[in-house]
């Protein structure tokens, strides 16, 4: 592996093949690690599949893209913004900005492309989610000051990570909202716990040059405390299913993903620096899991 490709990459052997510059910015737009814009995609899933409205493939083809974009574009952003500290932490020093191989010139021509793809998505929807979706674009701008001036960005993350959840609601209703609600702030504590575990990677870094988060606040209480956020994101994203549809469907639909996160939970080892990791981005099934159960409850006698 091309010592530039940063050690969680999951196409190593691909991306280290690609010329220097198209390697660089796939890196930058973390396309080597697709984990990230399946759980920006997930809760778009969600709010399609629980609105009862079908498969509705076209449009989710649209929201996988613009997840893929916009993703790519905020990692761009952060790494802009960042490079100072990533390159006093071991896990972010080789990112491209950080280390100096793309200039920060570059790297805001890549975000304005990606950008362009994003603003093609947009268009492709009707003016109320239109509107919806550009309401995020404040959040986006301030999440990477977030671990400067709070111990819990994780919940910044949380509401930027799950927006896509209110826009494909809005693209097809205009009701529910106490649903909707249950379901975001639902969604709010699943991103609070796996991006903890995801933080577990670099806690004694972050210790070291200042940044905050949950996994530092949490300290030696972290695989409990990631347990509590789960156990609230599925009392949350039941309540929601008991809102819409107040039937013994609504509750049994969720058990295969609870099982998936308590697993998560009672399994996670912070000393094996390889098992947070993996168990991030098993998260990938847990937001499938929870995509089933929404069609199941948003389609159940359609």
């Amino acid at each position: 592996m091309n010592e530039q490709v940063v050690p969680d990459s999951e196409h190593r052997g691909l991306v280290a093949r690609l010329p220097q510059l198209p390697r660089d910015l796939a890196l930058l737009a973390r396309f080597d690690r697709p984990i990230g814009w399946w759980l920006l995609f997930w809760p778009c899933v969600f709010a399609v599949w629980l609105a009862g409205a079908g498969a509705q493939w076209t449009l989710l083809g649209w929201l996988l893209l613009g997840a893929i974009a916009m993703r790519g574009a905020g990692c761009v952003y952060n790494d802009i913004v960042d490079a100072d500290l990533d390159r006093q932490v071991a896990r972010t020093a080789s990112r491209p900005v950080a280390s100096g191989r793309v200039s920060k010139k570059t790297a805001w021509v890549w975000l304005v492309a990606l950008c362009g793809v994003g603003l093609v998505v947009l268009l492709q929807l009707r003016l109320a989610a239109q509107l919806v979706a550009l309401g995020s674009l404040a959040l986006v701008a301030a999440y990477p000051f977030m671990k400067r001036i709070t111990w819990w960005p994780q919940a910044w993350l949380g509401m930027v990570f799950n927006w896509g959840l209110l826009v494909g609601w809005t693209e097809l209703r205009w009701d529910n909202w106490e649903v909707l609600a249950c379901l975001y702030a639902g969604c709010i504590a699943w991103v609070i716990g796996y991006d903890t575990i995801y933080a577990l990677q670099d806690r004694e870094d972050d210790a070291m040059v200042g940044i905050r988060s949950s996994a530092l606040a949490m300290g030696a209480r972290v695989q409990g405390g990631i347990a509590g956020f789960y156990a609230a994101a599925v009392g949350l994203w039941g309540l929601g299913f008991w809102l819409y549809r107040a039937d013994a469907l609504a509750c049994l639909a969720l058990l295969p993903v609870a099982g998936h996160l308590a697993w998560q939970a009672a399994t996670l080892d912070p000393q094996d620096p390889a098992n947070p990791l993996a168990r991030f981005r098993s998260n990938r099934w847990a937001g499938a899991l929870m995509a089933a159960a929404c069609f199941v409850v948003g389609n159940a006698g359609a």
